[in-house]
């Protein structure tokens, strides 16, 4: 069974910046997309970024020149540096990934718990 744990979520001023990770573990045999979507109140979860198994990466016009996103293959780990921060950023971060848990099963549609990211004014 595949796990994907959040951390780095808090609370920060505006204009500040904030590093997510996701840690993937359990049965893992490859990684093909990873990313980070999010979800405020009242509103539905949208995509943050996206990262390819080549490095590709998407973005949503609202984060773009703000969020980068990377991967570490090795430690099976997606993260998120977030600059600029402004109010309209705070939501519920949830991380995102297609794993392949053996080499006779095909990949699998995985979702993180989430972590909470406030940015005050």
């Amino acid at each position: 069974q595949v796990q994907l744990v959040e951390s780095g979520g808090g609370l920060v001023q505006a204009g500040g910046s904030l590093r997510l990770s996701c840690a993937a573990s359990g049965s893992i045999f490859s990684i093909n997309y990873m990313g980070w979507y999010r979800q405020a109140p009242g509103q539905q979860r949208e995509l943050v970024a996206t990262i390819t198994s080549g490095d590709s990466t998407n973005y949503a016009d609202s984060v773009k020149g703000r969020f980068t996103i990377s991967r570490d293959n090795a430690k099976n780990t997606v993260y998120l540096q977030m600059n600029s921060l402004k109010p309209e950023d705070t939501a519920v971060y949830y991380c995102r990934a297609g794993i392949r848990p053996s080499s006779y099963r095909g990949y699998e549609d995985s979702w993180g718990q989430g972590t909470q990211v406030t940015v005050s004014s």
